[in-house]
């Protein structure tokens, strides 16, 4: 018996190292590919701490099998050895963790300088400015354009164009929005590119994102924020520049529409 649970812990190790080497060619990995060039390094930086943790995990595991084995081998009248500890496995499995935790968090400073930090921002997106706003709120997110051939405002100003739970963005090149909330808490989230950022009550959070193809992402929110959480979701429409431009001035017309045709005057 004491066999069994020696190979029992022996075999753990043993899946996960088999299922870490079929897992990409079975396609066992993220639900999809990453659609934005940021969340390409996002992945990496998973898949590097992937690796770590399952290396870990698989060393781990197969020193506590060794042991256990190692014990069940002994005869039941053999004598006990104690050990009051051994301080140079302390340094190691103490430095060596704090080793990988350092370097994980230098590895990882550019990706996160790049996404959150706006003089890291691409010079495009600083130079042109948010090309619209969404604002969280129970439960959908608003969206407000500036007016075809402004800029947008921090504050809503007259011929601003609104809509609601889609979001539209060229392809091809790199775009920032102003995220705000209403009320609560909420989360932009975008899992096809890998991107989220939390909405906080009383501030404007600048977000840039680039979608190198045209398409419909979802638009979630990753944050609890009441009984309507769970309706919370919205499309990113990316599409060529001037199909943004034509569904602005569509909605800025739909928007100004009263109801009324033009007058005919009579001849």
């Amino acid at each position: 018996m004491k066999k069994f649970w020696a190979l029992f812990f022996f075999f753990w190790p043993a899946l996960a190292l088999f299922v870490c080497l079929v897992a990409p060619s079975n396609g066992w990995w993220f639900p999809s590919d990453p659609k934005s060039p940021m969340g390409v390094r996002i992945d990496g930086l998973f898949y590097l701490i992937l690796a770590i943790v399952a290396l870990v995990f698989i060393a781990t595991q197969f020193a506590l099998g060794w042991v256990m084995w190692k014990g069940a081998k002994q005869k039941a009248d053999s004598k006990a050895e104690y050990s009051h500890g051994n301080h140079s496995l302390e340094l190691i499995w103490t430095i060596v963790p704090a080793f990988v935790l350092v370097f994980i968090a230098l590895y990882q400073m550019d990706v996160w300088a790049e996404f959150r930090v706006q003089t890291y921002y691409p010079e495009q997106t600083r130079k042109d400015g948010p090309i619209a706003e969404v604002t969280a709120r129970q439960f959908e997110w608003r969206i407000r354009y500036p007016a075809p051939g402004e800029k947008l405002t921090d504050e809503p100003v007259d011929g601003d164009v609104y809509y609601v739970n889609e979001l539209h963005v060229p392809t091809g090149k790199p775009v920032k929005i102003n995220l705000r909330t209403q009320d609560v808490q909420h989360a932009f989230f975008a899992p096809q590119l890998r991107l989220k950022q939390d909405a906080v009550p009383g501030l404007i959070i600048p977000v840039w994102f680039e979608i190198p193809e045209a398409g419909t992402y979802d638009l979630l929110c990753a944050e609890l924020c009441g009984w309507g959480h769970y309706k919370m979701r919205a499309l990113i429409v990316a599409e060529s520049e001037d199909a943004v431009k034509e569904h602005v001035l569509q909605l800025q017309a739909d928007q100004n529409e009263d109801g009324f045709d033009e007058p005919v005057e009579d001849e």
